[in-house]
């Protein structure tokens, strides 16, 4: 756990820089406030202002990327390394290489599309390629979790149950897309499921030497891991209820208008043939 724990300390430190640098620049400028930012909305786990950070963050790097001539769907695939080899170190009970590694692919995952807006190549051919490969990307981190947790059943339910959870919230939304309907907001969507499933693996290689010292488990379970693959399982699926009620309920509303208009066309057209049954009596 030596070089994991060395890992997740340089995460950390970087982490807080960023931080830092963001919060003098807040001080200095003000909120670095963006359109993409201010569609998506934040939400009670990952607020608007960690997004914005966040966001400022990535741009030179997106600049970067541009300057050096590399294409969305490059970085599109790079994301998908990435999240496989995070997977195969959560596999084998690496989380610190494991946060890595999946911090790397989500940020990869954040820039291809800010590359493709910056260079106007956005497509959708552009966007299925990044859509799949952000769920690739959540099945190999959770998948890897489900092989290290094999020999303990419970675990194994909880990181399936994450899985299912990540995998519905992400339907609501392409659902309502397909129907036309605005997706609802709701908590546990992609950032916010990275960003805690990520943490979670970055902070076990420090506790678990002061934790599991001495375990009942056959392997050092990560308390943290646990714990955010618990948030996950849990929050990830009533969010996806409460947004596939709402999109139901916004497809019965819609359904209820269109049935009431076509039936106010149909009485227009009855009392118009009427009006003119009544005309030709006068005439007669």
């Amino acid at each position: 756990m030596t070089f994991d724990f060395i890992y997740t300390l340089a995460m950390i430190s970087l982490v807080v820089l960023i931080g830092i640098a963001y919060s003098v620049r807040v001080l200095i400028k003000g909120r670095a406030e963006s359109d993409r930012v201010n569609r998506q909305g934040g939400s009670a786990l990952l607020s608007k202002g960690v997004m914005e950070g966040a966001y400022w963050t990535l741009q030179p790097m997106g600049r970067l990327l541009v300057a050096i001539g590399v294409t969305p769907n490059q970085i599109s695939w790079a994301s998908l390394v990435f999240s496989i080899l995070a997977g195969a170190c959560l596999a084998v009970g690496h989380f610190g290489f494991g946060a890595g590694f999946a911090t790397v692919s989500a940020l990869l995952d954040s820039l291809d599309g800010m590359v493709a807006r910056m260079t106007g190549t956005s497509s959708d051919a552009g966007e299925v390629l990044d859509t799949t490969v952000d769920r690739y990307a959540e099945f190999f981190f959770l998948g890897g979790l489900v092989v290290y947790y094999r020999q303990i059943p419970i675990l194994i339910v909880l990181a399936l149950l994450a899985l299912a959870g990540s995998f519905m919230v992400s339907y609501s939304t392409a659902k309502a897309e397909a129907l036309r309907i605005d997706p609802p907001k709701g908590s546990m969507r992609r950032p916010e499921r990275a960003l805690y499933l990520t943490l979670g693996a970055a902070l076990s290689p420090i506790t678990i030497p002061w934790l599991e010292a001495v375990t009942e488990y056959p392997v050092p379970i990560g308390h943290p891991m646990v714990i955010a693959l618990g948030l996950v399982a849990v929050l990830a699926n009533l969010s996806a209820v409460e947004r596939l009620w709402a999109i139901s309920r916004a497809v019965r509303a819609r359904e209820a208008g269109e049935l009431a208009a076509r039936q106010a066309a149909a009485h227009g057209v009855d009392a118009a043939e009427d009006e003119a049954a009544e005309a030709v009596k006068h005439l007669r």
